[in-house]
């Protein structure tokens, strides 16, 4: 049950106004962010990943769910040595997945979590939020996966909000806010979904 602590619409009306949350510098509140540039994961044939991680796909060592254990992937998420997760955040995020709004792509061993990918999904635009993985190559084989969801699924944009070597890899690239807010009204016309 849905217990309406925050103003969900309002928060997915910031989303989709190209806006982000974040635990603030002081760690007491949330604070709405954008930036001069929007990192972008490609759903085209830009998106790239090693060798060596075609190997472990092929392999089939994971099995692929979506928010089979959301709380998990939250709490994985977080759980780093420096995180913008505050505990206000989790809430925030598990009262979005209650209302349909946030998900999970996860990647499982057997009967344990490998990794996942917390994300926020309005319309055909799929907001990254964070990755982590507890078995390695758990995050990286979610990414490949996911790509290929959305693809499936005709998304307009994977949003990873920032740049890291991390995402990179994959060709992951910098977009101006200007063209993110385009891409995202484009994507926010269509209704696509993970599962």
């Amino acid at each position: 049950m849905v217990s309406n602590r925050f103003n969900i619409p309002a928060i997915i009306q910031g989303y989709a106004q190209g806006y982000f949350l974040m635990a603030n510098d002081s760690g007491d509140g949330l604070d709405w962010y954008s930036s001069r540039e929007r990192t972008l994961i490609p759903l085209d044939d830009r998106f790239r990943y090693p060798k060596s991680l075609r190997r472990v796909l092929n392999q089939d060592r994971f099995t692929i769910a979506i928010s089979q254990d959301f709380t998990a992937v939250v709490e994985g998420c977080a759980d780093r040595e420096t995180t913008w997760i505050s505990d206000e955040l989790k809430a925030i995020y598990w009262e979005l997945y209650q209302a349909g709004w946030a998900c999970s792509f996860e990647t499982w061993q057997g009967d344990e979590l490998a990794g996942g990918i917390l994300g926020i999904v309005i319309g055909g635009a799929f907001i990254g939020e964070s990755m982590f993985y507890r078995i390695p190559e758990g995050s990286k084989v979610a990414m490949v996966k996911l790509v290929e969801r959305l693809r499936e699924r005709q998304f307009v944009l994977f949003d990873a909000q920032m740049m890291n070597p991390h995402l990179e890899r994959f060709g992951a690239y910098g977009v101006r806010n200007s063209e993110y807010k385009d891409l995202l009204r484009s994507a926010l016309q269509r209704q696509c979904w993970l599962e």
